[in-house]
Formats: structure tokens, C-alpha cells, sequence
């Protein structure tokens, strides 16, 4: 059974989530504010978090940026009345893993629940441990990138990001593989996290005087390639 850790600060929304939780089989644990959620999220104890981005105490966004900061890369879905894109790109740069509006369809939130899951025990179960492309190098165990001799810190997103373009090097990779590769998404919602993200991969591992790894094609997509 699957244990998820609700963070939310309203009682009708965390009640509404833990009943369409339970009806799927899984173990949910309600805290309503965000110094106890940011010790139980801490904690590392759970499969899985859905997390109010607006808390009483410390927000969703120190909470999951504290988190990925430690090496807790525990699956968060953040829950939030605050829909821009600008909000979205925040809560998904900061370290979350997908990001759900208010009011949302308690059908969907488990389906993205589930698609996180999945994802997490796929990669549980690889049975590599490094993916390399020239000089680029990813450890898949220790969850750290090297460029050579110098590591490269990644927020959990990025990690993703590149993470699956290194599985599929060499290859033509489109926004839309990587919207459902990363986010769940089966289609390309037209919004520019595919363009922040690669923006910020290219900056920490194509510094400059270096050889290009992401190159674009243009009207297509992105390939990642050391030739």
C-alpha cells in the first residue's frame, strides 16, 4: 500500500483527498500546517506528497525546495488556487513534480498520483546505474551529474529533464515526449516549462568553451548528442 502524505491547510480539501485516496488503496496522512509538513516530508517516510502551495507556517515552496535540497526526492504533487503559468513554473523550478489547480477534479489528482508512482518504481527499477554521453556523466544511485571533474547541481525537474534525454541520446526528443516523459502529460499544454527547463540545462552543462551537448531542432524538438 502506497502512503501518501497530504499537506494542506483546509479541512474540506484534505478530507475530499483522503476519501478518493482510500477508495484507491492508499494510506493517507493529513497535516494541516507547513512546519509539521516540512518535518514530515523530511522524514522520507512516505511514497508520495501532495502539498499545498499557500501554508500557515513555512509554504509549499520552502517545503519542497528544502526537501531536494537534503537528497528527499520523495514524488510532489503541489495543489495551488494560484494557476498562472509564471506560479506553475515557480512550483515545478522550486522541485515539484507536477502541479495541479484549485479547484481541481479529485479523478485526475489520483491519475497524476499514479503517473508520479509509476514513474518513481520504473526508475527503482533500472538496472543501470550511469548514463553517459562524451564527458557528460549521470549517476544513477547517487542522483549526481559530472561534466568531467566538475559536478553539476540540478533541481529534481532538471534531473528528469536530462535524465531522459541521455536515455534517448542521439534521438530527436519533442516537447511532447518530454511533457509525458517528466510531467504525465499527454499533450503539449502550450505553456514554456520545456523552454526554462532546457534553458537552465544548457547554462549548468554546456558552460561556455565547452562542446555543445543540447542542440535544438529547430520546428521539432531537442536532441542531446556529444558528436
Amino acid at each position: 500500500m502506497s502512503r501518501v502524505l497530504t499537506i494542506e491547510d483546509d479541512e474540506t480539501t484534505a478530507s475530499d483527498i483522503a476519501v478518493e485516496l482510500r477508495k484507491r488503496g492508499f494510506s493517507v496522512d493529513w497535516v494541516n500546517n507547513g512546519r509539521e509538513g516540512i518535518a514530515r516530508a523530511m522524514s522520507d517516510e512516505y511514497d508520495i506528497i501532495t502539498l499545498d502551495r499557500m501554508l500557515p507556517g513555512v509554504d509549499g515552496l520552502t517545503i519542497v525546495t528544502a526537501m531536494r535540497s537534503v537528497g528527499v526526492h520523495t514524488p510532489v504533487l503541489m495543489l495551488s488556487a494560484l494557476g498562472d503559468v509564471d506560479e506553475r513554473i515557480r512550483g515545478l523550478r522550486a522541485g515539484g513534480d507536477d502541479y495541479l489547480t484549485k479547484p481541481f477534479d479529485l479523478a485526475e489528482m489520483a491519475a497524476r498520483l499514479e503517473v508520479l508512482l509509476r514513474r518513481q518504481q520504473a526508475l527503482a527499477g533500472q538496472t543501470e546505474t550511469t548514463l553517459r554521453v562524451g564527458a557528460l556523466e549521470l549517476d544513477l544511485i547517487a542522483r549526481k551529474v559530472r561534466r568531467g571533474n566538475q559536478e553539476i547541481a540540478l533541481l529534481q525537474t532538471e534531473y528528469r529533464v536530462l535524465e531522459f534525454m541521455m536515455r534517448h541520446a542521439g534521438r530527436t526528443i519533442t516537447r511532447t515526449m518530454l511533457f509525458e516523459a517528466v510531467w504525465g502529460y499527454h499533450f503539449d499544454p502550450g505553456s514554456k516549462l520545456i523552454d526554462v527547463h532546457i534553458g537552465r540545462l544548457r547554462k549548468k552543462i554546456d558552460p561556455p568553451d565547452t562542446t555543445t551537448l543540447i542542440q535544438t531542432v529547430r520546428g521539432v524538438g531537442f536532441v542531446l548528442s556529444a558528436n
